[in-house]
């Protein structure tokens, strides 16, 4: 535990002393697009939050490297793997002119690197066909780097709400610490409670009137980590069934897929189009946000907190089941299924305007109370 608290004690300290120098460097951090079709957060702030998660994650490698003297390495050696994607993101926050073809090389680039120096690669997928083509090792390598990419622009998708990103985050990191746990893997634990520390020391700043943002790089930093440690997980131990990598990231994975197939489809874009259809939009304009002023700032505030809440109970709807089911197989495919079936369904009813009203739960109702009462005190 002292990795996790140590993480969190210098995430928190260096993303407190990026916010208490936003003068200095606002001309840089700051995201002043606040009108973009993606963009639903009521004032600027800094962009660079990934920049105190790195901290706590540096500080806890070199300080087990220098210390303790465990397994350390390939945890160093999985940071320095994660130096394309996480500078690509980062460049990207600060001077918003990185493309994202660049950023997603980037993300391919860390993917190739993990497999070559800490033999981070797919393996087996549990279906006998599949595993069989694997062991052909330019195939496994391809299907690596897709998926680490994938997952990496994943966690990036998903993060455009006050908390959401890093919230759904530390539940996947806590279940991959609790798995490598029952099977005694030093190394994996290491890194979850690294992470969680630290994206505890910046969630801490960012919900629910944030301070500071994820940025691109923060959120290509956690998205490359999870996919490593969940690769390292299945691949040290045949006990840990694959479909448990697949269960537990199925909501980032999910909104990722379906934002492709709906761009590219349905509406004949690019896949990387930006859009305002994502499901955590949806929920903000249409469950939470309907019918409120949209000019007042602490209203928009208060949607933007409230719509991570929902997105929190779906994904503790995959992270859950997973955590309870790491070893078996098929459980797993049927909380797979289920997830996509209510996911689609979900998705269909909001965009359609037939969303039923108990979604209303921390929507419009909660915040015009929560106004109310604060008026009458005032």
């Amino acid at each position: 535990m002292l990795n996790l608290a140590i993480s969190f004690a210098c995430s928190f300290l260096a993303i407190f002393l990026i916010v208490r120098s936003e003068n200095t460097h606002a001309r840089f951090t700051l995201d002043r697009d606040l009108d973009g079709v993606q963009k639903n957060h009521a004032y600027a702030v800094p962009r660079v939050g990934g920049a105190g998660i790195a901290c706590g994650a540096i500080v806890v490698a070199l300080t087990e490297w220098l210390w303790l003297k465990t397994q350390v390495t390939d945890f160093a050696m999985l940071l320095l793997c994660a130096v394309p994607a996480f500078g690509s993101g980062i460049v990207e926050d600060l001077t918003k002119r990185v493309s994202a073809k660049v950023r997603l090389s980037s993300a391919l680039a860390s993917a190739l690197a993990g497999a070559s120096l800490i033999h981070a690669v797919v393996l087996r997928v549990d279906l006998p066909l599949f595993d069989q083509g694997l062991h052909v090792w330019p195939l496994a390598i391809g299907l690596t780097m897709i998926g680490v990419a994938g997952l990496t622009n994943a966690i990036n998708i998903i993060d455009g709400f006050n908390g959401l990103a890093a919230v759904v985050s530390m539940a996947i990191f806590a279940s991959i610490g609790y798995v490598a746990y029952q099977v005694s893997d030093v190394l994996i634990m290491s890194i979850s409670l690294t992470m969680v520390g630290a994206l505890s020391g910046f969630v801490i700043w960012n919900y629910p009137m944030p301070k500071v943002f994820l940025g691109d790089g923060g959120a290509y930093l956690v998205g490359f980590t999870i996919a490593e440690s969940l690769l390292l997980l299945i691949a040290r131990h045949p006990s840990v069934s694959a479909w448990y990598a697949m269960v537990v990231v199925i909501y980032p994975v999910t909104e990722t897929l379906f934002s492709i197939y709906r761009r590219t489809i349905v509406r004949g874009r690019t896949a990387g189009a930006p859009d305002g259809l994502h499901l955590h939009t949806l929920v903000y304009r249409r469950i939470v946000g309907k019918g409120l002023d949209n000019e007042s700032l602490r209203q928009r505030t208060r949607r933007n907190s409230r719509t991570s809440i929902y997105l929190w109970i779906l994904n503790f709807m995959g992270v859950i089941p997973a955590t309870l089911l790491w070893n078996t197989r098929l459980p797993l495919a049927i909380t797979m299924l289920v997830f996509v079936i209510c996911y689609v369904w979900l998705y269909c009813l909001i965009v359609r305007f037939k969303a039923p009203r108990w979604l209303l739960l921390f929507g419009r109702d909660a915040i015009v109370v929560s106004t109310a009462v604060e008026q009458t005190r005032n």
